[in-house]
C-alpha cells in the first residue's frame, strides 16, 4: 500500500514573514548604507578590500532574505 503524503511546510511560521522581511531588510539597508559611508569618507590608501567584500557580502544576504521574506509576506511564493 502507498504512505499516505506529507504536506510541505515551511519551517517558519506564516505570520512571522512580515516581521522578518522587516527586520532583514532593516538590516540591509543600514549594513549598505555603513558600506557607502566608508566608501565615500575613504581614501584610496586606507580602503581594505576584505573588509569592503564582508560589508557588501553581509548586506547582500540581509537585502536577499529580506526581498524573499516581502515576496512570501505578500503572497508571491517563490
Amino acid at each position: 500500500m502507498a504512505s499516505p503524503v506529507k504536506s510541505i511546510t515551511s519551517p517558519i511560521s506564516v505570520d512571522l514573514y512580515p516581521t522578518l522581511s522587516f527586520l532583514t531588510l532593516t538590516i540591509g539597508l543600514i549594513v549598505t548604507a555603513s558600506f557607502f559611508i566608508y566608501e565615500a569618507t575613504s581614501t584610496s590608501r586606507t580602503r581594505s578590500l576584505p573588509k569592503e567584500l564582508a560589508t557588501s557580502a553581509v548586506a547582500s544576504v540581509f537585502l536577499g532574505f529580506g526581498s524573499l521574506f516581502l515576496l512570501l509576506a505578500s503572497g508571491v511564493y517563490v
